[in-house]
């Protein structure tokens, strides 16, 4: 199989081009390219660059290599045993092997399980990684003692729930593998239910994974068949069916964006915006969709591929105007804080593309007042205060240094 070296420099001579020429089309340093095509490594957003202006596919620089080594921070293993051991439990031949539980009301898991959504978007995922093995043992215990027939499909509908809560969680954080597991048997769990709309939220889920695995293809497949598979009729589609459809939508254009897609893309996001136009407003309920869709969360996403493709000038056009202006925002309602915080990311991103990096940091510190947590984990966070600190001439504010300590990132 070919290297990414090898991928970028042969796709580059079919093209016709040196790699001035190359560099030049694709917005970047010929160092860079040279540095790619001698064997370094590049961020996915700078293969983004190099797929457009070779007009490629972004999948097609892929490559599967042995990784490096991974470096797990100290204390990460032991933070996460309890909720390994909940969601993945030994499987021996005859059984799973789990600790005996009592039988709790399936109320009780579901108000738990709507809690922790709450604590989720609140910015408390500590609280949310202590609440989830508890969670997930009653809803497996709940479906074993639970009798057959109606009884049981309750329970497994609640375990789905409680699989889906801890999918996102785990995305969220980064832990790709337990996230994929969780989510695969909440999506089976709503299938053996026939909660077709409960999977397809799950299906949203796996997406937003897939994606954050630079799986575009597959994320872009996934979502297109689900969402003409869970199409509704406009006129008569309740709020949560539009807005699982209008999620399918998103990743579909995320993922074709991504990955050199444009036409794709576009028509995705118009029919996005067609499904957000019928809802009319910012819709939320976790029990029916993902998160927070409408016409405000519809534009954040329509901006975010203006910063994919790297208009910064475009970004800010718009960030504040329409849709995300701010009568606009009392009309419509606000989206989910984690889809605002992306917005103003894109924003800060945008900023320090330009060169005004006060701005950028006006941006992160406000992301950092309302949600540290949630901007611990955000890599786009840490490319804009690398730049940050790698252009700044003078002495670092307070400010960029308490931002760069927050993130990890030294200069």
């Amino acid at each position: 199989m070919s290297s990414l070296q090898e991928n970028v420099r042969d796709l580059r001579r079919r093209a016709g081009m040196s790699q001035e020429e190359l560099a030049d089309s694709a917005d970047l340093s010929v160092g860079t390219i040279r540095k790619i095509e001698q064997g370094g490594d590049a961020r996915v957003e700078t293969l983004h660059m190099i797929a457009r202006a070779l007009g490629t596919s972004t999948s097609s620089l892929f490559v599967t290599e042995s990784p490096d080594p991974v470096h797990v921070s100290a204390g990460d293993g032991p933070k996460l045993m309890e909720l390994r051991r909940a969601l993945m439990p030994p499987i021996g031949l005859a059984e799973v092997l789990t600790e005996p539980q009592q039988m709790t009301d399936l109320h009780s898991i579901q108000r738990d399980v709507d809690d922790s959504h709450s604590l989720y978007h609140a910015d408390r995922y500590d609280s949310v990684a202590k609440k989830l093995p508890g969670i997930l043992r009653a809803a497996e215990a709940a479906v074993v003692l639970s009798e057959e027939g109606e009884a049981q499909q309750r329970a497994v509908i609640t375990r789905a729930g409680a699989f889906l809560l801890a999918g996102k969680y785990l995305t969220q954080v980064r832990r790709y593998d337990m996230a994929y597991h969780a989510l695969s048997q909440g999506i089976r769990d709503a299938r053996e239910a026939g909660q077709v709309h409960i999977a397809a939220t799950g299906v949203v889920g796996m997406g937003w994974l897939l994606l954050r695995q630079d799986r575009f293809d597959e994320a872009e497949r996934l979502a297109t068949v689900t969402a003409a598979e869970v199409e509704p009729r406009i006129s008569s589609a309740t709020p949560g069916e539009l807005a699982v459809w209008g999620e399918l939508l998103q990743r579909v254009a995320s993922a074709a964006m991504r990955n050199n897609r444009p036409d794709v893309a576009k028509e995705a996001r118009r029919m996005t915006a067609t499904a957000a136009s019928a809802l009319n407003e910012e819709h939320v309920d976790f029990r029916q969709h993902w998160t927070t869709f409408g016409p405000v969360t519809a534009e954040t996403k329509a901006i975010e591929d203006l910063a994919l493709i790297g208009d910064a000038r475009g970004v800010l056009r718009r960030a504040d105007e329409g849709p995300v202006g701010r009568k606009a925002l009392k009309r419509f309602g606000r989206p989910s804080a984690n889809n605002w915080d992306r917005h103003r990311l894109d924003v800060a991103y945008a900023h320090a593309r330009l060169g005004s990096h006060q701005d950028s940091m006006e941006e992160l510190n406000t992301i950092l007042r309302t949600s540290p947590e949630w901007l611990k984990h955000q890599s786009m966070a840490r490319h804009v205060m690398r730049d940050i600190l790698a252009h700044r001439k003078r002495t670092l504010t307070q400010d960029m240094r308490t931002m760069a300590a927050h993130l990890g990132v030294t200069g």
